[in-house]
């Protein structure tokens, strides 16, 4: 395998809630959809953020694998997701360098975890 991360898909019960919900947390997402299909999803640079219904196979909430999104102010996209309803669930810890991780649950339970540097230095 080669290349960057095509897709991330997030498991939800309620898709069209899902989407409205990411696009706040994401406001940087473009909203588009495939052709001829017509599903629609959040562009995020060269990913495809991909908001899809939870079903037996692939329920929502935190189960594993998380996915970390590079911020370039780790206090200030903390911040928003809080302000949109992301719960912090791990952290903030410090990591390599001036680098900080955390991770937050959005309202299915699903994690997302950003990792950046912090705007101010903690004393």
């Amino acid at each position: 395998m080669t290349g960057s991360i095509s897709a991330v898909l997030v498991h939800v019960s309620d898709v069209v809630a899902g989407l409205a919900w990411y696009r706040r947390a994401f406001p940087r997402a473009v909203p588009a959809t495939s052709q001829p299909s017509g599903f629609a999803f959040l562009q995020i640079g060269e990913t495809q953020l991909e908001i899809v219904p939870a079903d037996t196979k692939v329920a929502s909430g935190a189960a594993g694998s998380i996915v970390y999104w590079r911020v370039e102010d780790f206090e200030r996209s903390l911040a928003h997701l809080q302000a949109v309803g992301a719960v912090l669930y791990r952290g903030p810890l410090a990591i390599d360098g001036d680098l900080w991780m955390c991770q937050v649950r959005d309202p299915w339970g699903n994690c997302i975890g950003i990792r950046g540097p912090r705007a101010e230095k903690l004393g």
